[in-house]
């Protein structure tokens, strides 16, 4: 069984959406400016570790609200 999460979707363009498969944790990023990329990861705190790498806090300090729905959409997988 596959249990997909959408992490935000601004449009069907800007988007990240986690699937569980199974003992794979599959994120899809879809961007209007580098298309789609796709990430496995094995483990929980494999995608949490990524998640810190790419969305830092220090970039949304004009928008704590967005990075912390994000992050909590993330806790959620």
């Amino acid at each position: 069984m596959i249990k997909k999460h959408v992490i935000y979707k601004k449009d069907k363009w800007n988007m990240i959406t986690v699937e569980v498969q199974g003992k794979y944790i599959v994120l899809r990023e879809i961007s209007d400016q580098w298309g789609e990329e796709t990430h496995t990861f094995l483990s929980r705190p494999a995608l949490m570790n990524w998640v810190n790498n790419r969305f830092p806090k220090s970039e949304y300090m004009d928008n704590l609200e967005e990075w912390n729905d994000m992050m909590a959409n993330f806790r959620q997988v």
